[in-house]
């Protein structure tokens, strides 16, 4: 097998080195990250200027472009020894539970390998600051392992949570659907050395739609969450309601 590991925190991130590590016997790997931190990149592709690539000694790639970039570029042009089976980013550093997998780095880049053909993993480790990169990497490769006896559907997205704390302390693994959190906080307003206004963003809001069976639930209580994720936007349940009402 062949795996595809990216990130939004960079090359040298923390996270991203100990899980090539932790799947290095495990499968072939192929790293194509950000030359830089690129959290809350979202699913940005950069259009109005080419991209460029760096490898380092150890045969990583680092791209001068935002997550997505690196995982299509990795598909579609750049590795050009054959296409990944297996898409895997992280390991993020911070979680992405709720809302936050809509502002991901980490979980876009999952998504562009499914939009582009390939089932995908998105793993974060839920501290702030991170610490226990070790624990998600076993974590992760265990779900690996799992998923290489017995696969997924190939437009399969897991976006994997896992709590900070040693790998004994956890409480096990569970399949989670989305919660969602409060309004964010507001900007805090300063000053640069000019003297002009400047505004940092708020962090984000604690959980709201917290409870069982949701990934904040899991995480809080030591469990790692693993929730299904789909392209879909499509609200379903509304679009005959939203028919009548355009032809009224």
């Amino acid at each position: 097998m062949k795996i595809l590991l990216s990130n939004d925190d960079g090359y040298r991130a923390e996270g991203l080195t100990t899980l090539a590590l932790a799947l290095s016997d495990l499968a072939e790997l192929v790293v194509v990250a950000p030359d830089r931190n690129q959290s809350g990149a979202s699913h940005s592709l950069t259009l109005d200027m080419p991209l460029r690539v760096e490898t380092t000694q150890g045969d990583i790639h680092y791209v001068s472009g935002t997550p997505t970039d690196c995982v299509h570029l990795a598909i579609t042009g750049l590795l050009e020894e054959g296409d990944p089976d297996m898409v895997i980013a992280g390991i993020n550093h911070g979680s992405n539970l709720g809302d936050d997998v809509l502002y991901s780095g980490t979980v876009a880049a999952a998504v562009e390998g499914r939009f582009l053909g390939l089932p995908a993993v998105a793993v974060s480790l839920a501290g702030d600051p991170p610490k226990h990169f070790d624990t998600a990497a076993q974590a992760t490769r265990e779900l690996i392992e799992r998923l290489m006896v017995s696969p997924l559907p190939a437009d399969t997205i897991l976006n994997v949570n896992v709590p900070d704390m040693p790998y004994d302390k956890l409480k096990g693994i569970e399949a989670t659907r989305l919660g969602a959190r409060h309004r964010s906080e507001p900007v805090v307003q300063s000053k640069d050395p000019k003297g002009r206004t400047v505004y940092w963003l708020g962090s984000a809001g604690a959980g709201q739609d917290a409870g069982p069976g949701t990934d904040f639930y899991a995480v809080e209580h030591g469990k790692v969450s693993v929730t299904p994720l789909q392209i879909d936007l499509t609200r379903h349940d509304r679009v005959a309601d939203l028919r009548s009402w355009l032809e009224q």
